[in-house]
């Protein structure tokens, strides 16, 4: 089985969607036979790099808010990070630009380190604020996720390394409809947009699960086996 996943390292929602979907593939016990494909989407392709903003501050400007507005959203979100285990850390997260990071996660998917460094770019983000456009704090992540320091370094010092990966990424989502993240493909088949209840992530799993697995491979149009030689007889 393969899922595919469209998310923003800066998307809350993504964060918390992915530990769904691994909480429900940790109640699967085919979970070995499944395979997580990660695809670039940037939320804000537009944004600038970290420029000392809050995040509440940048939300608020952004959508129009007051800054108390956007403070007791962010609370409900983070609220809402904890009940499947994750820590937010809204008053010192660094909004920015993700474009470098997400060429560094292409590079680590060359690597066979894509889970890694996914897990600790958005750990990073979220948990520890850090500032994600850092070259220095891009490079820390991407040793600790088993990747070379100075093949990464090569990476985010030519911009053009990997872009074409992210920018098929992107092309294929505006391909699909998707307009928002994280968005979930399943075989090719079902989809799941946003990070919904853990239950239908695991309806999803065990619906693909079922129709690839315990139903006939092919549908016979035939009535019976007419015309047909066995290691017996031929039967007319």
């Amino acid at each position: 089985m393969k899922i595919e996943v469209w998310s923003d390292f800066v998307c809350p929602f993504c964060y918390i969607g992915k530990q769904k979907l691994e909480l429900a593939l940790d109640k699967f016990e085919h979970k070995g036979q499944v395979e997580v494909v990660f695809k670039a989407f940037e939320l804000d392709p537009n944004a600038g790099v970290y420029n000392g903003k809050s995040i509440h501050e940048a939300l608020a400007e952004k959508y129009g808010m007051t800054i108390e507005q956007a403070k007791r959203n962010n609370e409900q979100i983070g609220e809402h990070a904890a009940e499947v285990g994750l820590t937010f850390n809204f008053e010192e997260m660094k909004p920015t630009n993700t474009l470098q990071a997400h060429r560094l996660a292409k590079f680590a998917e060359t690597q066979g380190k894509e889970k890694d460094i996914t897990d600790n770019l958005l750990y990073a983000y979220f948990t520890e604020s850090k500032n994600l456009s850092e070259k220095e704090t891009l490079l820390a992540i991407a040793e600790a996720s088993g990747l070379d320091r100075d093949a990464a370094a090569e990476v985010l010092d030519n911009e053009s390394r990997h872009l074409d990966e992210v920018r098929a990424d992107e092309r294929l989502a505006q391909q699909y409809g998707i307009s928002g993240v994280p968005f979930f493909i399943f075989n090719d088949k079902y989809t799941i947009s946003g990070a919904q209840p853990m239950e239908t992530f695991i309806g999803a799993i065990n619906q693909v699960w079922k129709e690839e697995n315990e139903q006939p491979k092919f549908q016979n149009f035939g009535s019976a086996d007419t015309g047909v030689c066995k290691d017996d007889n031929c039967s007319i």
